[in-house]
């Protein structure tokens, strides 16, 4: 597909700093060598449209036989987004889900009103050094879908839309964006994708979306005439027209948005609702342990081990 802004180079929007709502410096922290930056929630931005968590782990060089192992846990309330820069992570959930995401490609899971899964480095990444660099979100489920029976989709690379200009290419991961649609199903208006910009060349951003934000996973960019550089987050005003142009060394951002949603959520470890009972009902069904005879069940072929829940200060409870 090809895509010509009409944008004439070197005229960026005329817009000033007020134009970027929130300005947001991810905060660090190691899992065991292992650096993850989280920029949503943030203190003074809870969501971008529906994105209510936004993670960017690593780049961490790993040794042979070493890797990532997210033991199984649980979701309410809340869609996950993973997507791979490079190495690869093997998907394994409650409704039957085994799937090893690869680079490009779109792992979206549902969690609607509970499901569990794990992430872990897959066997065949295992055999030699390897690199892990992901971006994963979580995207909250409007009211009306926060009880629904979970879903799970795998997209990949080559069914996602190319969206490419000259030194511009953008791969729509999500919802809608430049005339173009992604395959996943949503339940509420989003756009979410990965951009490449070779040096000097300009983004404009999608200006048919509510709440629209951009990260800057690789490079900088200058927004109004200042310069931003990897890794930060900005949210910008809803109905600005704004460009967004490529530092000297080019550019990789992930740009996201929509609408927003009715109100504010609640958020407790893995869970996401509108209502504080939904969160306390899950606390307790995962505490429960009765895998397969309530709400919650253990991944297919991963029912070894799992996550326990938290105590209230978010530390895990020791084993029994």
């Amino acid at each position: 597909m090809s895509w010509n802004p009409a944008l004439a180079p070197g005229c960026p929007d005329d817009v000033g700093m007020d134009s970027i709502e929130t300005l947001i410096i991810p905060r660090a922290r190691d899992i065991g060598g292992f650096e993850v930056r989280r920029a949503l929630p943030a203190p003074k931005r809870q969501m971008v449209g529906p994105f209510i968590f936004f993670d960017q782990a690593g780049p961490a060089e790993l040794l042979t036989g070493k890797g990532i192992d997210v033991r199984p846990h649980p979701h309410i309330g809340l869609g996950t987004v993973t997507y791979l820069f490079r190495g690869d992570l093997h998907h394994r959930d409650s409704i039957g889900s085994d799937q090893v995401i690869r680079p490009g490609a779109l792992n979206w899971m549902v969690a609607g009103r509970g499901v569990s899964h794990s992430e872990r480095t897959s066997e065949e990444g295992r055999r030699g050094p390897h690199s892990l660099f992901a971006i994963q979100t979580w995207l909250a489920l409007p009211e009306s879908h926060e009880d629904m029976v979970p879903l799970f989709e795998h997209h990949a690379q080559d069914s996602l839309p190319m969206i490419e200009d000259q030194g511009v290419s953008v791969r729509l991961i999500l919802g809608t964006a430049y005339g173009a649609r992604a395959p996943a199903t949503l339940f509420s208006e989003t756009f979410y994708a990965d951009v490449r910009l070779e040096p000097g060349r300009l983004l404009p951003m999608p200006d048919d979306h509510e709440d629209r934000g951009l990260y800057i996973v690789e490079g900088d960019v200058s927004i109004a005439g200042q310069s931003f550089a990897a890794p930060q987050m900005m949210v910008l005003r809803p109905g600005d027209r704004i460009t967004v142009a490529a530092g000297e060394r080019g550019a990789r951002l992930m740009i996201l948005g929509g609408a927003t949603l009715g109100g504010p959520r609640h958020i407790w470890w893995n869970f996401v609702s509108s209502s504080r009972e939904r969160l306390e009902a899950a606390k307790a069904d995962w505490r429960a342990q009765n895998w397969g005879e309530g709400r919650f069940d253990l991944p297919v072929d991963d029912r070894d081990d799992f996550i326990p829940l938290p105590d209230d200060s978010g530390r895990e409870r020791p084993r029994s």
